[in-house]
């Protein structure tokens, strides 16, 4: 269900299918740890989800639905990694301006590009990292050697950059922006991967959360979906940085590769059907 502006939060057609709602904080659950796992926004995981399991209508609708999920799957995170001093403050404060820009920018196109299209862009994005996770890799892990850290003049400018770009990926697409944004910390800032991970997700919390404003007033949310997604993710954000220590991380990797491949393709397949 689409809610137009606020004076609707509680219309009557927001029904909550108890059902539809345990499997989404179930998947929530798995999608909040897996992103705090493997550095990757939720959103290349939770856009799939909702267009190929028919919960809403558009990829803009799961795009808005998912920007409010991550917006307090990349807070819980935060908050994990700040435990452990591994949020560069300072870094990612140049990247919020530009961030918040190119989130509201991105929300706004949403209205004047064609679903289809949307869809296509969407999987797209999607190649690189499914290459890097069947790789056994994560984009963050490109530029962890031999990296110098930017300073001064050049590492604001560079960072307003990176900044724009992610934040029009989250707006557009509806992801986290890590995958745009991890690859880029260690790459053009220098910073090291643990840092640039919870750097990204510290700068996501208020581009997700200004591009899923923006989409709530342009009616795309699905408050009934985002809910359970919310209070599964929430939590398993906690539980990502504590497995990661257990698990091995290239098994994961290298299955959700396949899953994301899957996706990517059925979402192709979909849009030009």
């Amino acid at each position: 269900m689409r809610v137009p502006n606020a004076s609707r939060i509680l219309d009557a057609d927001m029904t909550f299918d108890p059902t539809i709602s345990l499997l989404l904080g179930a998947a929530g659950l798995v999608i909040g740890t897996l992103s705090s796992l493997l550095g990757v926004g939720g959103g290349i995981f939770i856009v799939p989800l909702l267009t190929l399991a028919g919960l809403v209508g558009t990829v803009q609708e799961a795009a808005a639905t998912s920007l409010a999920a991550i917006t307090f799957t990349s807070l819980s995170a935060t908050f994990a990694y700040t435990r452990r001093r591994a949020v560069d403050v300072r870094a990612g404060l140049s990247l919020v301006p530009t961030s918040l820009l190119g989130s509201w920018a991105g929300a706004r196109l949403t209205s004047l590009i064609d679903s289809r299209w949307l869809a296509i862009a969407f999987a797209a994005l999607l190649l690189y990292p499914i290459v890097m996770m069947l790789l056994g890799k994560t984009t963050s892990d490109l530029g962890e050697r031999n990296a110098e850290r930017a300073k001064g003049i050049r590492s604001l400018a560079i960072g307003a950059a990176i900044g724009l770009v992610a934040g029009l990926g989250s707006g557009l697409l509806g992801i986290g922006s890590g995958t745009i944004m991890v690859p880029s910390l260690a790459l053009f800032l220098g910073l090291d991967i643990l840092p640039a991970i919870a750097t990204s997700l510290f700068v996501m919390v208020p581009s997700s959360a200004f591009g899923a404003v923006t989409h709530f007033f342009q009616g795309n949310v699905h408050l009934e979906l985002a809910l359970p997604l919310v209070v599964g993710s929430v939590i398993g954000a906690q539980l990502g940085p504590f497995l990661g220590e257990r698990i091995p991380r290239r098994r994961l990797r290298q299955l959700f590769g396949l899953l994301l491949l899957y996706a990517a393709v059925n979402m192709v397949l979909k849009s030009i059907g």
